[in-house]
């Protein structure tokens, strides 16, 4: 190893740590890093301002800014309170069924949309709900963060991890239906299974007036239908803009960024208030950190990694794809799951370069990057917003009450990806 690759190792260790123990907020630690890659890289050599700016997937940070803005414009319109206060409706108050219904719901929403969104917009009305029907919130909430979160990799624009994958892969929104969303169908349905022995004693409790959830009135949540029909139907044409990607040869960041722009002259909403809730710090940190990783790719490190990988996996492509479900995870349950895809991406594409069929791999990082994040508190940006949600009530979110539920609910889904991963390897590849 020579000094710039140790250099460098040392610069991501660091930053890898500094997320975890969120001493510094991530974005700074991420922008700080970056600097610092660059800086020890031009002295000693090894990286350029110009590779660490080609370093930048740029085709990832439009489609997140395309669907960013899309959603943006849907906050305020009321549409997530008035699905919320529906599902309410529908339950009639039955607690196994509003479990269904908020967490389905939310982790459908988040199938198109980011499911950090959904969850801020979502959370507080569950929190009314509840305490409405005088029953803790805690498994709603929790059922929401979780089906999300594992439903998310089932597109390939419902998690910013997939927009990540799909973007170096080159899989289509049409492959992430075909290859992934069978899994993670399956995986969902056992989590929902789980999440209901898990919550028995909660989901036992019957709310002393039921009926005081039909006294809801959904309409009132509403606040701008009109604005609400015209996003959803440039949304419409969006995913099916996203079907036809391949076949028109036009890119995801294209089409979202063309969509935003369609729904921008079509509303006239005020411009400087949608862009104030694009969530700047997440693009910010993705491009940050694809400087830093471009850091250790230019230092030769992930050649390195790739090697030692193929030595392992050429004979036993099916066992690394296992091997690689779980290892992502656990890193994903530690850190985020934007970091460790983004570290992995490289390591991919070396295997690839070195002669492995890295086909099928792909989607062993997805679903490893997708269902990790389900065992902790800061596995996912959903979660930590949740868990800071569940604080204003008198029940909150602790670590060892998501460890209790989280983490099985992470085994189960990496058990079932891993076996439906084997199972499926022909056709994933």
């Amino acid at each position: 190893m020579n000094l710039a690759q140790a250099v460098s190792i040392a610069i991501f260790i660091i930053t890898f740590v500094l997320i975890l123990t969120e001493w510094l907020h991530r974005t700074t630690v991420a922008m700080v890093s970056a600097a610092m890659m660059l800086v020890v890289g031009m002295c000693t050599g090894f990286y350029t301002q110009a590779r660490a700016l080609d370093a930048i997937d740029f085709y990832t940070v439009g489609l997140l800014l395309g669907m960013m803005i899309l959603v943006s414009l849907l906050e305020p319109t009321g549409i997530f309170e008035y699905l919320a206060v529906r599902a309410a409706r529908i339950s009639r108050g039955d607690p196994w069924r509003l479990l269904v219904l908020l967490g389905c719901g939310t982790a459908i929403v988040s199938l198109f949309m980011n499911n950090v969104t959904t969850v801020v917009l979502v959370g507080p009305v569950t929190i009314l709900i509840c305490e409405l029907l005088d029953i803790s919130p805690v498994p709603y909430l929790m059922a929401e963060a979780l089906l999300s979160d594992t439903a998310d990799v089932g597109t390939s624009i419902g998690d910013p991890a997939s927009v990540l994958i799909a973007s170096a892969s080159g899989y289509t929104f049409i492959d992430f239906l075909t290859h992934s969303m069978p899994i993670v169908v399956v995986a969902a349905l056992a989590s929902l299974i789980l999440l209901r022995f898990l919550f028995r004693r909660e989901l036992g409790i019957q709310p002393a007036d039921p009926a005081s959830v039909l006294k809801l009135d959904a309409s009132t949540a509403l606040r701008d239908p009109r604005t609400v029909r015209r996003v959803l139907a440039v949304m419409v044409v969006t995913v099916g803009l996203f079907f036809l990607q391949g076949f028109l040869n036009i890119t995801p960041a294209f089409i979202a960024l063309a969509s935003a722009a369609v729904a921008l002259v079509w509303i006239q909403p005020d411009v400087g208030k949608v862009l104030a809730r694009v969530d700047w710090n997440v693009l910010l940190f993705f491009s940050a950190l694809f400087i830093v990783v471009g850091g250790l790719e230019a230092a030769g490190v992930f050649d390195i990694v790739a090697e030692l990988l193929a030595n392992f996996g050429s004979d036993r492509p099916v066992l690394l794809g296992i091997v690689m479900i779980w290892i992502v995870a656990i890193l994903s349950a530690l850190v985020d799951n934007i970091p460790v895809t983004i570290a992995m991406i490289p390591v991919l594409k070396g295997l690839s370069a070195a002669g492995v069929d890295v086909s099928a791999l792909w989607w062993a990082l997805a679903f490893g990057a997708g269902f990790g994040g389900n065992a902790t508190p800061i596995g996912s940006t959903a979660n930590i917003v949740i868990v800071s949600l569940s604080e204003r009530t008198r029940t909150p979110i602790t670590p060892a009450v998501w460890g209790r539920r989280g983490l099985p609910v992470m085994i189960l889904t990496c058990a079932v990806g891993s076996l439906l991963f084997a199972a499926t390897f022909p056709w994933l590849g």
